[in-house]
């Protein structure tokens, strides 16, 4: 049986994120959509939130299911006993750490080879950061997440209603 874990913040989940878990669900038995804690990048929403939008976004795939992790992913890996570590590259920019990181994890998790998915063409400038920064400006992310999640993202941030010129 080939389990996959797909690990991020999704911070939040995009459609980006989505696209790939999709597809992954028709190449492997089972897809594990790891929510990571991730202190480090203090995450606009908590891990409970994101762990629920994510579930809500793929409750319609039998074969995906959402967990929030808060150790290594090796260990993670592991415990679940996934033999697939699935990444997303957007663009050659996500190469050089995406494989640094699979070169570790290959040491790390060696019973689990990391693969990589490329969003479609159309998704492919999507980050969490970018409609983090938009939607904190008031922006309208509605055509990149899920309905869940821009509702989310309007209810969380304190948006501003105008747009004030500094002198």
């Amino acid at each position: 049986m080939n389990i996959a874990i797909y690990p991020g913040t999704f911070d939040p989940i995009t459609n980006g994120h989505s696209d790939l878990v999709q597809r992954a669900s028709r190449l492997f038995d089972k897809v594990i959509v790891a929510v990571a804690t991730s202190q480090t990048k203090q995450p606009l929403f908590p891990l409970e939130m994101r762990t629920d939008l994510a579930k809500e976004i793929f409750a319609h795939l039998d074969n995906v299911e959402v967990v929030g992790f808060d150790c290594l992913l090796a260990d993670f890996v592991a415990e679940k006993k996934a033999n697939i570590i699935l990444r997303g590259l957007r663009a050659v920019s996500d190469f050089e750490y995406e494989f640094q990181l699979a070169n570790m994890n290959r040491q790390l998790a060696p019973q689990a080879e990391s693969l990589f998915l490329t969003p479609a063409e159309h998704l492919s400038f999507i980050s969490s950061t970018l409609i983090r920064e938009i939607a904190m400006l008031n922006g309208d992310v509605s055509k990149f997440v899920h309905p869940a999640v821009n509702a989310a993202l309007q209810n969380h941030l304190a948006v501003r209603k105008d747009c004030k010129k500094s002198v």
